[in-house]
C-alpha cells in the first residue's frame, strides 16, 4: 500500500508534465524558444533542402563545382572508351575480316611453285575495307588482318596497307600502318622486336612471306622517305611513338627471307593507284614511286570539327534537361527521371567520342 500511496501522491502533486524533448519536437526549438514563423525573415533557413539559404554566390560557385565536376567524368569517360571501347568496335571488325579472308584464300588460285619463267599471280581484289593480307608477329603477340588504306576509317578495322607501296613478297617497300594504343594497339609493342625476329604475312593467294627484322629508327611525323621504293623486297612498319602521344613516329624495317615471288598487285588496287609526286615534284607511277610532300604518316582529320561540336552540343543539352525535369519531379520519381536522362546523354556522347578521335593522328 506504501507504494500504491506514493504514486497517487506523486499524481496528486499536480498535472503530467510533458518531458522536454516532446516540447523540442512540438516546438521545433528547445522548451520555451518560440519557434520561427513560417513567413518570418528566419523562415529562410528553411528554404533549402541542405538546412540554409543559398545566396547567388554561393549558387554560381555550386554550379561551377558541378560543372568542374561533370568535366572531369566527360574525361574519364574518353579515356575509357579511347583505351576500352575502341577496342570493343576493333575486335568486331576483325572477326568480320577473319571471315573474309578466310573466304577469298579459299576460293583463291592454288599456291604453285615460283620460277624466273613464272607468269605473275594476280592477288584477288578485295571489296573497300576488306583484308589484304594476315600479319602476324609472333614475338609481339600480333595476330591481326591488314586493310587497305591508311585513313582513319581504315586503321580502325586494323592495321592498314599503305597505298602505291608494294605488296608482301613484291620486289619494293610493303608499308602497313597501325594504332599504338587505342582500336586493339596492334602495335604497342612493336618497340619490342628485335633484329632476326620473324615477321609473317600471308597474303589473299595463301602464300606466306617471312620478312627478318633488320632494325627500328624513331623519325619525325613528316618523314615519309620511310616510304620511298626501294630496290629489294622490304616491309616497313609504322605507328606513333611515344605511347599515348603523336609526337614522333616508331619505324620498324624488315627483310624478305628468300627471293621475292613473282605477285601482280590487285586488279581494283593498280587502277585507283593513277600517279603520285615524288618528293622532287616530278609525277611518275605510284606503285614505284613514294608519297608526295603533302603526305605525313599519320594525321588528324579536320572535318570532324564540326560533328564533334554538335554531338557535344546535343550531349550538354540531354544532361541538362535531365537536370531540369528530375528538379520540377516529385522526389521519388527524381531519381528515375535523372537515369534515364543520362543514359539518352551518352548517346551523343559517344558519337562526339567518336568524332574527337578522329582528330587525332591515325596511328596513335
Amino acid at each position: 500500500m506504501s507504494g500504491l500511496a506514493k504514486v497517487d501522491r506523486d499524481y496528486s502533486a499536480g498535472p503530467c508534465r510533458r518531458p522536454a524533448r516532446f516540447a523540442r519536437r512540438a516546438n521545433g526549438s528547445a522548451a520555451g524558444v518560440p519557434r520561427p514563423a513560417p513567413d518570418g525573415p528566419d523562415s529562410k533557413v528553411f528554404d533549402s533542402p541542405l538546412g540554409w539559404h543559398l545566396g547567388p554566390i554561393r549558387r554560381v560557385i555550386r554550379e561551377f563545382g558541378l560543372a568542374l565536376i561533370t568535366l572531369g567524368v566527360i574525361v574519364l569517360l574518353f579515356i575509357a572508351y579511347q583505351l576500352f571501347g575502341t577496342n570493343l568496335t576493333e575486335a568486331r571488325n576483325q572477326t568480320q575480316l577473319a571471315k573474309q579472308f578466310g573466304t577469298t584464300v579459299a576460293t583463291g588460285a592454288p599456291i604453285k611453285t615460283v620460277t624466273p619463267d613464272s607468269v605473275p599471280d594476280a592477288l584477288p581484289a578485295t571489296p573497300p575495307g576488306g583484308a589484304v593480307e594476315h600479319l602476324v608477329i609472333p614475338s609481339i603477340h600480333v595476330d591481326k588482318f591488314v586493310v587497305e588504306g591508311v585513313d582513319e576509317a581504315d586503321l580502325r578495322r586494323g592495321p592498314g596497307h599503305y597505298p602505291g607501296t608494294a605488296y608482301p613478297g613484291q620486289n619494293g617497300n610493303a608499308a602497313i600502318a597501325g594504332h599504338r594504343t587505342t582500336y586493339g594497339g596492334p602495335f604497342f609493342e612493336l618497340n619490342g622486336v628485335k633484329p632476326g625476329d620473324p615477321i609473317l604475312i600471308t597474303d589473299l593467294n595463301g602464300r606466306t612471306w617471312t620478312y627478318i627484322v633488320h632494325n627500328q629508327e624513331v623519325v619525325s611525323p613528316n618523314d615519309v622517305s620511310v616510304l620511298d621504293a626501294t630496290t629489294f623486297p622490304q616491309l616497313t612498319l609504322t605507328t606513333c611513338n611515344p605511347r599515348f602521344s603523336a609526337a614522333q613516329r616508331l619505324i620498324v624495317f624488315a627483310r624478305l627471307q628468300g627471293p621475292p615471288g613473282v605477285v601482280e598487285s590487285p586488279a581494283a588496287v593498280s587502277a585507283g593507284a593513277s600517279k603520285t609526286l615524288r618528293h622532287d615534284g616530278s609525277s611518275g607511277n605510284a606503285d614505284t614511286v613514294g608519297f608526295g610532300t603533302s603526305t605525313n604518316l599519320g594525321s588528324g582529320r579536320s572535318s570532324a570539327w564540326a560533328p564533334a561540336i554538335l554531338y557535344g552540343l546535343l550531349a550538354i543539352g540531354t544532361w541538362l534537361l535531365a537536370r531540369l525535369v528530375s528538379k520540377r519531379s516529385r522526389r521519388w520519381y527524381r531519381g528515375g527521371a535523372f537515369t534515364i536522362g543520362i543514359a539518352l546523354g551518352l548517346i551523343p556522347l559517344w558519337l562526339c567520342f567518336e568524332n574527337v578521335s578522329l582528330l587525332l593522328p591515325q596511328s596513335i
